[in-house]
């Protein structure tokens, strides 16, 4: 699993998303790249811009019960993952736009570091560790990344 928090890793990331371009097709699913990168920039928005509300209690608790270990382990998602409404872009984005707040999310991320995630509570999940936070930032990245073939 790559780390989120080196900056070698963080940069790798980057060099993936600055290989798509606004033609660049899925190997699986129906987003369009500028949807894709719109789609991963919902998880930093969780993080940082606190724009979709938090689940109420019972949701919550479905959440952590049921999705947690599958977001926050190292173990792949499968192609055609289900996903929360929340993640879903069915309108059309704007590629340039997309990819810079993904960019400039995943350098804060970066930055930040480990320390600052560890222990820090989740929009959905609770509190959650650096490494769950990793996993669960490096891995939907990842997964996306490979369905653009890149």
């Amino acid at each position: 699993m790559k780390n989120v928090f080196d900056k070698n890793d963080a940069e790798g990331f980057i060099s993936r998303i600055n290989q798509l371009t606004p033609s660049s097709v899925p190997q699986w699913g129906k987003m369009s790249a500028a949807q894709m990168l719109a789609h991963c920039n919902v998880t930093y928005e969780l993080v940082y811009d606190k724009k979709h509300p938090a689940p109420g209690g019972f949701k919550k608790f479905m959440l952590k019960l049921f999705v947690k270990n599958i977001v926050v382990s190292e173990k792949p998602y499968k192609k055609g993952s289900p996903t929360a409404p929340e993640f879903l872009i069915s309108d059309a984005r704007e590629f340039e736009k997309e990819r810079d707040r993904l960019v400039n999310y995943i350098r804060k991320t970066q930055e930040l570091g480990a320390a600052h995630f560890d222990g820090k509570e989740s929009h959905s999940f609770g509190i959650l560790t650096k490494a769950e936070w990793n996993n669960m930032f490096a891995k939907h990245l990842d997964h996306h990344l490979t369905q653009f073939s890149v």
